[in-house]
């Protein structure tokens, strides 16, 4: 799986993914009124208000990207019909060819994670036929119950050549109140960083394995000893843009063959339009908004490498 994200960030010469992360403030007005004169304020009506603002965001760059990543926590707060959205969201991302990258952020111990792998990355077992629930290609994994919480979701990838990103060193100010904490004298977030080597050591997929990385944009300095200690784990970087990374910051995530890393952007992507550089472009065309700010920010990524 790894190598197929990697073929097609060479493909589109675009090493980063757009997050889909919708808020209701950032969906524009004339989005909103049609949905709830359809059904109302409430939950059905936001949930299709997103859906219609999702679509509109992957119509307008699924070709210039290799990868989304929704964020499932943005279509949870508004229950069962923000999951269906959620599912909706990742077909229609793969039937445009997008590589999806869920970000759930689960992990937990035994059975329980072992369900979790199999909700988001395999399959699952009814009578004597199998189904996928949501079947994302990649899931983000917290690894903070060590080896039995992060093992059920490698067991999936192996079993259905699927991938995850671990949380290492993530882009939140708060970050260094555990993941910076010395431990026989080294950060807790190295101490994962060998944890995601060894796990990702048999689930090798070329150069690179199908066991990537979590690490934020905005502690470049340890990026670097991260690169290092991972040089066969690719990297997803938050925290670009709008959470203060510069494409100067995350340079270090990279390897010298200008693979390795994966950046994301969520709201400095989705919600562009009511940024002053792309003002121009009104809430009528925010997914032209979104487009412009992705070619810019490829653009930006790219003169760095």
């Amino acid at each position: 799986m790894i190598q197929q994200l990697i073929e097609k960030i060479q493909k589109t010469k675009a090493p980063i993914c757009v997050g889909l992360d919708p808020m209701l403030s950032y969906i524009p007005e004339h989005i909103l009124k049609k949905s709830f004169a359809e059904y109302g304020e409430t939950l059905e009506g936001a949930a299709d208000a997103v859906w219609n603002y999702n679509k509109e965001i992957v119509d307008h760059t699924w070709d210039l990207i290799p990868a989304v990543k929704p964020q499932i926590a943005m279509y949870e707060q508004f229950g069962i019909e923000g999951l269906k959205v959620y599912e909706r969201t990742v077909r229609y991302c793969q039937e445009k060819g997008l590589i999806v990258i869920g970000d759930a952020k689960r992990g937990d111990i035994g059975s329980t994670s072992a369900a979790y792998a199999t909700a988001h990355l395999g399959k699952v077992k009814v009578g004597s036929k199998e189904y996928s629930a949501f079947n994302t290609e990649f899931l983000t994994v917290n690894p903070y119950l060590g080896t039995d919480g992060v093992k059920p979701f490698v067991d999936v990838c192996k079993a259905e050549n699927k991938g995850i990103f671990v949380l290492v060193k993530t882009s939140n100010p708060s970050s260094g109140e555990l993941q910076d904490k010395l431990v026989d004298g080294r950060p807790v977030y190295e101490l994962v960083a060998d944890k995601v080597v060894e796990w990702g050591a048999d689930c090798m997929d070329g150069a690179y394995s199908n066991v990537g990385a979590v690490v934020g944009a905005t502690y470049p300095e340890m990026s670097a000893i991260l690169r290092k200690l991972m040089p066969k784990t690719y990297f997803l970087v938050p925290g670009y843009g709008a959470q203060g990374g510069t494409a100067k910051d995350l340079k270090a995530c990279f390897n010298e063959d200008g693979l390795g890393a994966i950046v994301n952007s969520s709201r400095g992507i989705i919600a562009a339009y009511r940024q002053e550089k792309y003002a121009k472009f009104g809430a009528e065309h925010f997914a032209e908004a979104s487009r412009q700010a992705v070619v810019d920010m490829v653009a930006d990524i790219n003169s760095v490498l």
